[in-house]
């Protein structure tokens, strides 16, 4: 899935501190909803491993670190260009070690 976003600080009062994007809304229940998960993508081109999570009033927050920002050439108030997709979960194996 692809979109633009502006990379903004979670707590925009603190001007500083966690860096997200907005998931567009569309994008949010093929993701598999408003729920905390790991992601991978890229910024831009430059690609990333990271999390969603909820953000508040039906919307879905990226986590942007100081390195994807840096990889991506952008950083908190640019506009970029994402893309995102969820990281499968690992099977839960621990029946079938159970025997």
């Amino acid at each position: 899935m692809k979109f633009r976003a502006t990379i903004r600080y979670w707590r925009p009062e603190s001007r500083s501190g966690l860096a997200v994007a907005d998931i567009p809304s569309e994008h949010i229940a093929p993701l598999g909803g408003l729920k905390q998960m790991r992601v991978c993508g890229n910024i831009n081109g430059a690609e990333y491993l990271s999390s969603v999570m909820p953000a508040g009033s039906g919307r879905l927050a990226l986590s942007v670190s100081q390195k994807m920002m840096a990889a991506a050439g952008v950083g908190v108030g640019d506009v970029a260009e994402f893309e995102i997709e969820r990281v499968p979960s690992a099977p839960d194996t621990s029946r079938a070690s159970r025997g």
